[in-house]
């Protein structure tokens, strides 16, 4: 039975994007069949990350509108067997996503993969609302900072309220994953350290990605993280957030704090 993976937040600029494009990645490589769906009517930018956007004809409103079938709009990626793109439209109002459309699309998406993942944009907007309203699990991205974290907790309460299952009094699976962490400044309280941040949202962790460069590369070449540098510390950190999406038992990898010239140098003279 196919899974429909939410990946939201309350905030923009979180990494919602990176992450639908990366576990998408991560979870084909495995041998899973994954679509990846953009929800961000009139932002489209999951065809950048995933290097699709010359291959777009058709988007998810023209199949939620019946103005083309599924096939037509799915794109297959080049480098992985088995990943598609369901593209979001660039130029259509957001109220052509009706609850009636997206369902059929994802009943249909439902038949064909073993993984639904939908990119929500932030907020509580109509766009994010129909992203969330079919899943079955969901990925509450959020960054070490105060106004993230709780506009997260916003999220949590609609997941709890407005989706398809809670009406039927089912649970949605909730993971946090936490991104752009540094763990220095955690140290300096110049953000939120992991403890503080799984207190306030009192939801499993599914994972910590750490600030790194590799993520603007990736994103800038059109390719997951996952793939565009597979050794780093992103990478596979996103690919263990995979595997314990899967049911895999991981230990959590928190990222070390990196140490500069001078401080190998003070060391040494210490000694």
């Amino acid at each position: 039975m196919a899974k429909v993976l939410v990946v939201t937040s309350g905030k923009g600029g979180v990494g919602k994007t990176t992450t639908t494009a990366a576990l998408g990645a991560a979870l084909a490589q495995r041998g899973d069949k994954v679509v990846v769906v953009d929800f961000d009517v009139g932002l489209r930018n999951l065809d950048l990350v995933m290097g699709a956007e010359r291959r777009v004809v058709f988007d998810l409103i023209n199949v939620v509108q019946g103005v083309a079938k599924l096939p037509q709009a799915l794109i297959k990626d080049k480098r992985l067997e088995n990943l598609w793109l369901l593209p979001a439209s660039q130029t259509r109002d957001k109220d052509a996503l009706t609850e009636e459309g997206v369902g059929k699309v994802i009943a249909d998406l439902r038949s064909r993969f073993d993984w639904v993942i939908c990119d929500s944009p932030a907020g509580i907007e109509r766009g994010a609302s129909m992203a969330m309203r079919f899943a079955d699990e969901a990925v509450i991205v959020t960054n070490p900072e105060v106004s993230s974290v709780r506009d997260s907790d916003r999220i949590i309460g609609m997941l709890d309220s407005k989706t398809m299952r809670a009406e039927k009094g089912e649970r949605v699976e909730k993971h946090i994953l936490i991104t752009r962490y540094d763990p220095a400044r955690a140290a300096r309280g110049e953000m939120l350290t992991i403890d503080d941040i799984l207190e306030i949202l009192a939801t499993p962790l599914l994972g910590i990605i750490p600030e790194s460069q590799d993520v603007l590369r990736a994103s800038n070449v059109g390719t997951p993280v996952t793939l565009s540098n597979a050794d780093g510390a992103p990478a596979r950190a996103y690919i263990d957030a995979a595997r314990r999406l899967c049911g895999e038992t991981i230990a959590m990898q928190v990222p070390a704090e990196r140490k500069g010239f001078m401080d190998r140098l003070l060391r040494r003279r210490a000694a």
